[in-house]
């Protein structure tokens, strides 16, 4: 039933279509954001982010699930640390999949071996499903309201990273020019970072990514979603979210 709850677009006061030229005005902010962000974290040998305090990280996201806005969420925050490292990490890395929600035993759980830029936000996104937020790109809207304003700067890269690969996800289809221009001026620590992350899932690509993703795209169909594929009502949301914040 938690599919069929009062989508979050209509609780934002502005309710407007994104356009290509909203995104790219936000992904150069995003851009900056992630610069300034990714210098205040910390690196392994190779320069690759890495996660220093996963449990001061999870205290973080239980701290701001409790202070989101009142028109988004209006359900109590649990206060229970139920983030779980998944059993299945060596199947998931097949599979495309970041985490899952277990409904049974209420724990948000992730694949530990994931690079450590995704981590975060996913234990966030996946967090945001104890709220009763189902859909998918809801959930990583509420992960986005989470981490965006984070004192802790690893929860708070790993959303400014996630937010601007969505919108460049976005924006690609119609100005790929762009976005190329924009991978080029990452800073150094965010290419290492991105060349890292597209090893790992090269590293992984197979027939149960193929499969997975397949039978996870119809589910989310099935459930009144627009699909695992498309970023389009997150950045909906996001872009509606940002001019309303102005």
């Amino acid at each position: 039933m938690l599919y069929f709850q009062v989508p979050i677009i209509k609780k934002l006061p502005t309710q407007k279509e994104p356009t290509t030229e909203k995104a790219k005005i936000l992904a150069l902010n995003y851009l900056e954001k992630c610069k300034r962000t990714r210098s205040l974290v910390k690196e392994d040998h190779n320069g690759i982010f890495i996660i220093t305090d996963l449990k001061a990280l999870q205290k973080e996201i239980l701290n701001k699930q409790a202070r989101l806005p009142e028109n988004i969420s209006g359900k109590k925050a649990p206060g229970i640390n139920s983030f779980k490292p998944s059993l299945f990490k060596e199947v998931m890395n097949f599979t495309g999949i970041l985490g899952y929600y277990n409904p049974f035993t209420a724990e948000a759980q992730y694949n530990s071996q994931l690079p450590h830029t995704y981590i975060p936000f996913t234990s966030a996104h996946e967090s945001s499903h104890q709220l009763g937020f189902a859909r998918e790109q809801e959930a990583n809207f509420v992960g986005y309201l989470i981490g965006i304003d984070s004192k802790n700067p690893e929860l708070r890269y790993s959303t400014e990273y996630f937010t601007l690969k969505s919108l460049l996800n976005f924006i690609v289809e119609e100005d790929p020019e762009f976005v190329k221009s924009m991978l080029k001026n990452y800073s150094l620590p965010m290419k290492r970072d991105r060349v890292y992350e597209k090893a790992f899932v090269l590293k992984h690509q197979g027939w149960l990514d193929d499969f997975f993703g397949f039978t996870n795209n119809l589910f989310l169909k099935s459930n009144q979603q627009e699909g695992s594929i498309t970023y389009s009502y997150f950045i909906d949301l996001l872009l509606n979210y940002e001019s309303s914040e102005k």
